[in-house]
């Protein structure tokens, strides 16, 4: 574990963001499985839950159904975060408890997520609704 900070830790150093001069992340810390928090350089901190993030996997492959051309995860409300490794200088990799692990989150992605956490997440529960899905996962409501 301590390995796998310092790594994260040089990882976020050497990082910069140039998307319209995103914020400079400056702290990464996962809370597993729960959260994790991410902070930049504007000042900004976002704590972002292990289900936000697996909801929002920018992985093709992440379990999804797709209903009438909407693409809907269901049921994760109480997956959670078994690691997380950094991917060069620019991201993370979060292994899930429900085996999910090929999503790239980039330091900007990170940032984009942060920012429009309660409009994703309400748009997110009003898809789920439309369909007739819960975040629950099945036999749990």
């Amino acid at each position: 574990m301590e390995n796998y900070l310092r790594t994260m830790l040089a990882a976020i150093r050497r990082m910069t963001t140039v998307a319209g001069e995103t914020a400079r992340i400056t702290r990464f810390s996962l809370h597993a499985p729960k959260h994790v928090e991410v902070e930049f350089g504007d000042g900004s901190i976002f704590k972002l839950s292990a289900e936000f993030l697996r909801i929002n996997s920018p992985a093709v492959d992440g379990k999804i159904r797709s209903i009438g051309g909407e693409k809907v995860i269901s049921g994760r409300r109480h997956v959670g975060i078994m690691s997380a490794e950094p991917v060069g200088n620019y991201g993370v990799r979060f292994n899930f408890d429900d085996l999910h692990k090929t999503g790239i989150y980039s330091w900007d992605y990170f940032y984009h997520l942060g920012s429009n956490k309660f409009t994703l997440m309400r748009n997110y529960i009003k898809t789920l609704k439309k369909h007739g899905l819960s975040r629950d996962p099945r036999g749990r409501k």
